[in-house]
């Protein structure tokens, strides 16, 4: 047992509260291992907020034959949706097809195309696109989506918003998730099996003592010494800095870190599909309708040379966007209609590619057992988040062969209890017994809470009962909530990440929620800091 004085031995630290972190903790602490997470910031400021917010296989990574990625991501598609039915949902693609389509510069299948069949001159015919979407079909054993069909745009709906000169176009199924939403759920339900949280908590140092890792940290509660049987490595943008300046020991692997931005605009067209557009450059980018009134539209590959926490959407890469999506959409996409921009670094497993494009996106685990175990992960996907927890656990079982086995798959995620299709009946019964909500209202807490939204209104009978409105939709209740459950401690955690209602909300609302939160104490929950308990060691 240890001293009153010294503090208790985890059998996990974990660096960094992005999915991959959050993810790690709730797996870890499930099979019964006592769990430490430090993230620096709030949970999910940087790359896992600013993703294209889908779980996909990653159609385009098939033309550079990466099956086992595409595969594991798209059997991960009908897990994830079940377990979180309230923030991830089926959505359906249209892929418009046209003769000037093109391989993006030197990928492998291109090459196969240019050797075999060189009077194509790089352009994609019609019948490999088909047979991708097949692969795409069948890869990852699909049961709840639909399958790929083909669209005739002159007639569909979904040919509306188009140019005229687009005829025909394929339609396949992916989901939508919201990301930074899918983080703070998962450190919750963490917290609640036993893990300690700790945000704004930034990691100093990491040293190898015997058999133990001693890690120093400088938070919100100053500074202090954490004790851990194995450390986990999972600071996204800043895994090799944290390899090198925190645990400082030399390595030979790195990151290769890649801006991918994106533009929020006016809603551009009326229906609920997407859009997967490719242009002649054999780029792909996405066109995504956004939080009922908007236009989601992304992404941007570039290598990023700057500081990895303070990536912004350049103007360059906005007019890129704009521009791109124009070569589609019968009315231009202008500057004058972008109403948000945001962009995150994606810190991919530096693999030598020639371009940020042709990097992988698939993750790597390396562990170091040069003494205490040191687990570095690189890269990964959201969409496979789930199981690289899986992967990075098996990777550190030989040192805790009593923890308990893999039991994440289809195991909800607080408020996601609840049948994949039923959000309609939710936000029905939400309305019926609470009379003063609106639909906007209703559907946006549904998809935030699911199955506990009703406990967050229970006894409301008027708007006026959850308290002070700080305006589009969002009152105390709601703030107290995210405070108790999800670890939010500003503004800026509830409005861009736990919701988008930045989008709607003021700059005085803003700041006046900012206030309330500083303020006053925080509601006791979930963010408190619950002892470390003492567990099975190696």
């Amino acid at each position: 047992m240890a001293s009153p004085d010294q503090p208790k031995v985890a059998d996990l630290f974990i660096i960094g509260g992005g999915i991959n972190g959050c993810g790690i903790a709730r797996d870890a602490v499930g099979r019964g291992l006592s769990v430490t997470l430090a993230e620096q910031g709030d949970l999910a400021q940087a790359t896992s907020s600013a993703s294209t917010k889908l779980f996909h296989g990653g159609l385009r990574y098939l033309e550079y034959f990466e099956f086992r990625l595409v595969r594991e991501a798209l059997e991960e598609r009908e897990t994830l949706l079940t377990a979180m039915p309230h923030i991830s949902w089926p959505m359906r693609f249209v892929l418009p097809y046209h003769a000037d389509m093109r391989f993006e510069g030197d990928t492998p299948t291109g090459r196969l195309i240019s050797a075999f069949l060189p009077w194509m001159k790089g352009r994609r015919p019609a019948w490999l696109v088909r047979l991708g979407l097949f692969l795409y079909d069948t890869m990852g054993g699909r049961k709840i989506l639909p399958a790929t069909r083909t669209l005739d745009l002159r007639t569909d709906p979904t040919g509306r918003p188009l140019k005229a000169r687009f005829a025909k176009a394929y339609e396949y199924s992916d989901c939508w998730i919201e990301d930074s939403k899918l983080v703070s759920l998962n450190a919750r339900d963490a917290a609640e099996k036993g893990a300690e949280i700790l945000t704004r908590c930034r990691v100093v140092s990491a040293e190898r003592r015997g058999d133990l890792w001693h890690v120093a940290t400088d938070g919100v509660d100053g500074p202090k010494i954490h004790i851990a049987r194995a450390l986990v490595n999972v600071g996204g943008p800043w895994v090799e800095d944290i390899i090198r300046n925190v645990a400082r020991i030399n390595s030979t692997e790195g990151v290769r870190l890649v801006r991918g931005s994106h533009i929020v605009t006016k809603k551009l067209f009326d229906h609920d599909h997407c859009y997967f557009f490719q242009g002649e450059d054999g780029r792909i980018i996405f066109a995504i309708p956004y939080e009922q009134d908007f236009t989601l539209i992304g992404t941007t590959d570039k290598d990023h040379n700057g500081p990895p926490g303070d990536p912004v959407c350049s103007d360059e890469e906005r007019d890129y966007l704009c521009a791109f999506a124009s070569e589609y959409f019968a009315k231009p996409v202008t500057a004058a209609d972008v109403v948000w921009t945001y962009s995150g670094v994606r810190p991919l497993y530096n693999d030598g590619a020639k371009s940020a494009t042709a990097a992988t996106r698939d993750y790597v685990l390396s562990l170091d057992e040069n003494g205490p175990p040191l687990l570095n992960v690189f890269g990964g996907k959201i969409t496979t988040y789930r199981r690289l927890a899986e992967n990075a656990l098996a990777k550190l079982a030989p040192h805790f062969p009593k923890a308990k086995t893999a039991w994440t798959a289809r195991v909800p995620l607080p408020g996601g209890d609840f049948p994949v299709g039923d959000v309609g009946r939710l936000t029905a019964e939400l309305k019926q017994n609470h009379a003063f909500l609106t639909d906007y209202w209703a559907g946006r807490l549904i998809r935030a809470y699911g199955a506990e939204a009703a406990i967050l209104l229970q006894g409301a009978q008027t708007a006026a009962d959850l308290g002070r409105d700080f305006g589009q939709t969002l009152t105390e209740a709601e703030v107290r909530w995210l405070m108790m459950h999800e670890f939010a401690r500003s503004a800026a955690d509830i409005v861009w990440r736990r919701t988008k209602l930045g989008l709607r909300m003021t700059p005085a609302q803003i700041a006046a929620l900012e206030e309330f939160m500083t303020s006053g104490p925080v509601p006791a929950g979930v963010v408190s800091r619950p002892e470390v308990r003492e567990t099975h060691g190696a």
